[in-house]
């Protein structure tokens, strides 16, 4: 009955099968774990961010490029201040604003974007504190550039002059005619009286948008195993039930065939009832009766009239 199973048909099918549950389950579990390592970073991220903010300032060089581990950690980095640039949209305990952003540049070398703080209201409302002169030293926490996907980030253009949506290297590279590092600071004390912006989680951390994501894609793979199988025993079936009819003698278009005898008795019948009433009509009790000619009939018709 099963022999069937071995042909290539069916070779190729179940070749397909047992690569792509194995496929799934493996993604599927990928995903979970993704999902699994962003709720312990989560669980982490309190303890971690207060371990940052005790902890002692290291050189920038020692820190770069940002990673998850390096985000968020205490950086020290010496330069002048330049271009002063204002970041529209910015939210701090709820409340509406802007951060101030200066270039810390050291030499030749590329610049340092630096958050010096926020300040409540609009650009060009707000009085901004003028960056300190001279040669400063900067202490804060590093953050990787923020992406179209950050929290506040504004990606729209028709800003004015003197305003950025995103702080990115990629976004001030056409502002500045220098290098910049692919990373910015945050103070730890803002100057000029401003409130000091606190350190964001590394990006894809957390119980963002993108972890529901990763629990949802799990589902999907799981799902997509299911109808793997699903679909194997269906095709199963059908071949099975197939070969089960072929057997008895029950062709594939049996359905056609039953109606078709049913039919035929009733066209005979109507058919052959004007026949009999013709036959009938035909034939006496004398025998059968040959209709006369009608050139005859019309001359009998005549004579018979009255002159």
């Amino acid at each position: 009955m099963y022999r069937f199973l071995l042909t290539p048909r069916w070779w190729g099918i179940n070749i397909f099968v047992v690569l792509a549950i194995p496929f799934c389950v493996f993604m599927g579990s990928w995903q979970l774990g993704r999902f699994e390592d962003r709720v312990e970073d989560h669980r982490a991220a309190p303890g971690q961010s207060a371990a940052a903010r005790s902890s002692e300032a290291r050189p920038l060089a020692e820190l770069l490029p940002v990673t998850k581990d390096t985000s968020g950690k205490r950086v020290e980095a010496t330069g002048r201040y330049a271009e002063q640039f204002l970041v529209p949209e910015r939210k701090l305990d709820g409340e509406r604003g802007f951060y101030v952003l200066n270039l810390l540049r050291a030499g030749d070398g590329p610049a340092l974007p630096v958050v010096r703080g926020w300040l409540p209201g609009d650009p060009g409302r707000t009085e901004v504190p003028a960056a300190p002169d001279g040669e400063v030293t900067v202490t804060g926490a590093l953050q990787s550039s923020e992406s179209p996907g950050s929290d506040g980030a504004r990606t729209a253009g028709g800003l004015p002059a003197g305003q950025l949506g995103m702080i990115s290297a990629a976004t001030l590279v056409n502002l500045v005619p220098y290098d910049l590092h692919n990373a910015w600071v945050t103070l730890d004390r803002a100057d000029g009286g401003m409130t000091p912006v606190p350190a964001a989680a590394p990006q894809n951390t957390g119980l963002d948008l993108k972890a529901f994501q990763n629990l949802g894609y799990t589902g999907e793979w799981f799902v997509f195993a299911g109808f793997v199988v699903f679909m194997w025993f269906r095709l199963l079936r059908r071949e099975t039930e197939a070969l089960r009819d072929a057997a008895l003698g029950i062709p594939e278009d049996s359905g056609t065939a039953a109606v078709a005898p049913s039919a035929a008795p009733v066209a005979s019948t109507t058919s052959s009832a004007p026949a009999a009433s013709t036959a009938s009509g035909a034939a006496g009790p004398g025998g059968p009766r040959h209709p006369e000619p009608a050139a005859r009939a019309v001359d009998q018709d005549a004579g018979s009239a009255p002159v």
